[in-house]
């Protein structure tokens, strides 16, 4: 709806229906944004380039969001990159590897990077693709009985060389996933360390209409440990995400959205080469054969 109405990446929104955004948290924006099929929001644009402000309104719609995206690289590696863990998120994926299974890949590399997580039976059948046994997750509550624990049924759809890659933005669903493939020496993680969301929060309402979100279980990996403020620790830790070109322009900040807007501030995309992290789990995939002559089995 927003590409519809003329919304340009790296417009900035200074009102929502004439309410100013400043000092607005993230929360807050969204709610407005948001809203029923069929009704709609005007903001008010700020542009590079423009001087003054002007009024869009978008007429909200149902946005369909693809979550597996996937393509070759180098002619000989699969690459997937998962958003965030919908409903059809492990549909999606085992399409995705049937596919890259047809073309012949000789590895591929599963992204998770900035995903912040999802349903959490969707992350447990994401995982199910690539085990062929074994526990993939376990819940456990705050009394020692509460304990539900899944595990592999489909006996791995997809057993050839893996990498998963992480980063700090990795949460919850996405660690789950890491995690287990981590643990079953399914896989390689690179990146960085995780975010550490391995908790399951409920909120109970009161009697005033107010209300309290307790945690109430917590997330292990297979091996035991907790997802919960510790994160998942890579493998081969590559604390740099992107190694940008000299010419590149520094990406948005949340501090800079207050500024006046600069033509100088639009966001380059980086180049594929790049991706540092994921310029290392290609390297591994090339060296997957050597890497198990000497005895590592991931």
């Amino acid at each position: 709806p927003a590409a519809k109405a003329g919304l340009r990446a790296g417009d900035q929104i200074v009102r929502i229906d004439a309410k100013p955004t400043k000092n607005m948290g993230l929360a807050e924006v969204v709610r407005m944004i948001r809203g029923p099929r069929g009704t709609s929001v005007t903001l008010t644009i700020m542009r590079g380039g423009l001087e003054a402000p002007f009024d869009v309104t978008i007429m909200r719609e149902i946005i369909q969001v693809k979550s597996v995206k996937t393509k070759i690289m180098e002619n000989e590696f699969g690459y997937v990159r998962i958003t965030q863990f919908q409903e059809k998120t492990a549909k999606d994926l085992r399409k995705a590897i049937e596919e890259l299974r047809e073309k012949k890949v000789k590895g591929i590399v599963l992204d998770l990077r900035t995903n912040p997580g999802g349903l959490l039976e969707q992350a447990v059948e994401v995982a199910d693709l690539f085990l062929s046994e074994g526990t993939i997750v376990t819940i456990s509550g705050r009394k020692k009985e509460n304990v539900a624990r899944f595990s592999a049924r489909r006996n791995g759809e997809y057993e050839g060389p893996l990498v998963v890659l992480i980063n700090e933005g990795s949460a919850s669903a996405s660690e789950i996933v890491a995690g287990a493939l981590q643990d079953h020496r399914r896989a390689i993680i690179v990146g960085s360390k995780s975010f550490g969301k391995g908790s399951v929060q409920t909120i109970f309402p009161l009697d005033d209409g107010s209300a309290v979100k307790l945690t109430t279980a917590r997330y292990h990996t297979p091996s035991g440990r907790s997802i919960q403020g510790e994160g998942i620790q890579p493998d081969i830790t590559v604390e740099a995400n992107l190694v940008r070109k000299k010419d590149a322009v520094r990406p948005l900040r949340e501090k800079d959205l207050e500024r006046e807007p600069k033509e100088k501030r639009e966001q380059k995309e980086p180049a594929e080469e790049e991706d540092f992290q994921l310029n290392m789990a290609l390297q591994i995939l090339k060296g997957w054969e050597a890497l198990r002559g000497k005895g590592s089995n991931p």
